[in-house]
């Protein structure tokens, strides 16, 4: 089935976003396991495997739209020096997504796009947990403190 070529970029776009996240998570995973934060490690690992299959459902809706997976693009990769900026940079790349997934969502329903829609909206509501999980990691440092946080990331 043909897709509209504006929707076909925007799916481009997340894929390109999809794959960003991915490796940022993987570094940062991998960072946690060197300093022994072995149940950060887990978690972040996790997450780059789930944003790694949303990368895969992009990747099938392209070509089910006839349209051609860009899978060479990256966008600006973060990496925190510290467990705290790492969480704080993967808030700010999810803040983004949030808010990329509900203009997309938009401009399916404005092509008239339900499957396209309906996809965007169940990786949305990942994304969205996503968030909500970095936000109570960040809450629990401010409340119990860095050293505190770190040590419950022992396991």
């Amino acid at each position: 089935m043909k897709g509209n070529d504006k929707l076909i970029e925007r799916l481009n776009a997340l894929l390109a976003d999809e794959l960003t996240a991915v490796n940022q998570y993987i570094v940062h995973s991998e960072m946690c396991a060197n300093w022994g934060f072995d149940r950060l490690h887990g978690l972040i690992e996790k997450r780059a495997i789930q944003e790694m299959k949303h990368a895969e459902h992009h990747i099938a809706r392209l070509l089910f739209l006839e349209g051609r997976p860009i899978v060479s693009t990256l966008n600006k990769i973060t990496i925190g020096a510290d467990v705290e900026a790492q969480l704080c940079n993967d808030l700010a790349a999810e803040q983004g997504a949030v808010a990329f997934y509900n203009d997309s969502i938009r401009l399916a329903v404005e092509c008239g796009d339900n499957g396209t829609r309906e996809m965007l909206e169940a990786i949305l509501k990942e994304e969205e947990e996503h968030l909500d999980w970095l936000e109570a990691q960040l809450d629990q440092i401010k409340q119990m403190g860095i050293q505190n946080y770190l040590t419950e990331q022992i396991s």
